[in-house]
């Protein structure tokens, strides 16, 4: 028997179309119609593996969620590894090298940002992703309201992040940058030319700072024990 010509439909099939596509151009363009027309199938063969597109947009966004290094939690998939008996990798290291994971999982896909910053919902892959980073805070030994918190106040500094390139921001333009009205942006106009080195410096920036004040914090909790 020959094979078929299109290869057969499977939902992770869909997912990898649908993600490319969204990447290509943006959320709005996802639609069954079109999602369809790219995979060359007919739109109701779509909904025998995913029911409406809010599940679709959900498997989309856990796929890239599934991108995210975790292992410096554990083992690969995040769970602790007691097995060894060796240190897990201390608190500040494993969420300065998750942050960086995630938010080059992020910036690989800028246009699904503003849906996967709404939260885990049910997906099997951000819930993964906030057990191992709530976990390894608890066994560090921080107290599980904080280990909470710290876990959104990361998500927000990542997230925040990858939404959009603040160097881009700035017009190119070196005429709308009036040294009467601006006196202090005269170089602003060259911004935009190096928004890969500036996004990127302030992120190394925030996380440190952010991981520095961490530090201190745990260090009055141990003092107050």
């Amino acid at each position: 028997m020959a094979r078929p010509r299109t290869p057969l439909l499977s939902r992770e099939r869909i997912v990898a179309a649908a993600l490319r596509l969204i990447d290509a151009e943006g959320l709005a363009a996802l639609s069954t119609r079109r999602l369809a027309t790219e995979l060359s199938v007919s739109g109701p063969s779509l909904y025998n593996h995913v029911a409406t597109k809010d599940e679709l947009l959900d498997a989309v966004v856990d796929s890239v969620i599934g991108e995210v290094d975790l292992s410096m939690f554990g083992t690969p998939d995040g769970t602790p590894d007691r097995s060894s008996g060796g240190r897990p990798t201390p608190w500040p290291d494993a969420l300065r090298d998750w942050a960086r994971s995630y938010r080059a999982a992020l910036a690989a896909h800028p246009n699904i940002v503003p849906v996967l910053a709404q939260g885990p919902g049910r997906r099997p892959n951000a819930l993964r992703l906030a057990d191992a980073v709530f976990g390894h805070l608890v066994e560090a030994g921080w107290p599980r309201g904080q280990a909470t918190r710290i876990g959104a106040l990361m998500r927000y500094f990542v997230t925040g992040s990858a939404l959009a390139s603040f160097a881009a921001g700035f017009p190119a333009d070196a005429e709308v940058y009036d040294a009467a009205d601006y006196p202090h942006l005269g170089e602003a106009h060259r911004l935009a030319g190096h928004r890969g080195t500036v996004d990127e410096g302030a992120f190394e920036t925030g996380l440190e700072a952010l991981l520095d004040g961490l530090v201190l914090r745990f260090e009055r909790l141990a003092e107050r024990s």
